[in-house]
């Protein structure tokens, strides 16, 4: 690795972490009211429980309805209020009939987080290309569809912050994770362009536009993922998915264009700068050595991608102690 690389990538492991929630971020939040798609489980689950605990609006959606039952009651008893719309993001007119709820429940709505996504794990030739359509229906057309009615009301009523979960993924692509990439790639560059629109209409200061970038997270999405790739589903060195709810709370108070999450997403942006193509072969190998060589097998399935399933509905998947227990039991 040349020298600059390496001194800037040891800057960054040393002094980036993931932001912490405060007193003021907590008053910030308190009667604010929240869109939050793909809430229930993972990311979206953590973000919706977390609002309500901090006394914020929190309309949840996605569409597994009785699960989010189940998420209102927690966001209720944290001292929130809750709104369930049960929605498929890729299905425009269900994402408007979410944003009309949210307005005739709570009058207008303050921040819409724009989270569902479905992935398929895979040699991309091997995915059938029906889940690769899927796949950018859900991530990339219902982050289209959900920033659109957000940020026609957020013009109308001159205030409003989206947050859109893209990845590192959309600056350091994955072997496997072809389709899923490209949407992340997709989230990242629709919102650079809306942020270049709002600051040539002079709405910059009042309306922002944020694309957030995780590393890979112990969520369900790893069970959920549709999965081609004869391995058990796995990513590398994961990160906790409640730290990375709690990072996506936070930088809807505390906005910025691009949010890389913690160190390792961080040091991998960078790289893709400064390193591009090392960065990207050394997350080849890394993901090949994950995905293909070291797990055991598993059958086909499409997982979430076309219909949700029923497991899976914690913040947590349980991914880490699974890939422990595949790992003590190799031969």
């Amino acid at each position: 690795m040349p020298r600059p690389l390496a001194l800037a990538l040891l800057a960054i492991l040393v002094t980036a972490c993931a932001p912490v929630l405060r007193d003021s971020d907590r008053g910030a939040i308190a009667g604010r009211t929240y869109v939050v798609t793909g809430a229930s489980s993972g990311f979206g689950r953590g973000v919706a429980e977390r609002l309500g605990s901090m006394g914020a609006n929190v309309v949840l959606a996605a569409r597994r309805g009785a699960v989010l039952e189940e998420v209102a009651g927690r966001v209720r008893a944290g001292g929130g209020q809750a709104l369930v719309v049960p929605t498929d993001v890729a299905e425009l007119d269900q994402v408007e009939r979410l944003a009309r709820a949210a307005e005739e429940r709570f009058g207008h709505i303050d921040v819409w987080v724009n989270n569902a996504a479905v992935g398929a794990i895979g040699r991309f030739e091997e995915i059938p290309l029906t889940d690769h359509a899927r796949v950018v229906q859900v991530n990339l057309n219902g982050t289209i569809h959900g920033s659109h009615a957000a940020l026609r009301r957020f013009r109308a009523q001159g205030f409003g912050t989206l947050v859109n979960i893209s990845s590192v993924e959309a600056r350091v692509p994955l072997a496997y994770h072809a389709s899923y990439a490209a949407t992340k790639a997709g989230i990242l560059a629709l919102g650079t362009a809306l942020n270049e629109e709002l600051r040539l209409n002079g709405l910059d200061d009042r309306l922002r536009v944020v694309s957030v970038l995780p590393w890979a997270a112990d969520t369900p999405f790893w069970d959920h993922a549709g999965n081609y790739s004869g391995r058990s589903p796995r990513g590398f060195l994961m990160d906790d998915g409640q730290e990375v709810a709690d990072a996506i709370v936070w930088v809807s108070v505390n906005p910025r264009p691009v949010f890389a999450v913690g160190w390792k997403a961080e040091a991998a942006v960078l790289g893709s700068h400064l390193a591009p193509v090392f960065t990207e072969r050394m997350a080849g190998n890394l993901i090949h050595r994950a995905q293909i060589e070291n797990p055991p097998p598993a059958p086909p399935t499409p997982g979430a991608i076309h219909a949700p399933v029923m497991a899976g509905t914690g913040v947590d998947g349980g991914t880490r102690a699974r890939i422990a227990r595949e790992d003590a039991a190799r031969p």
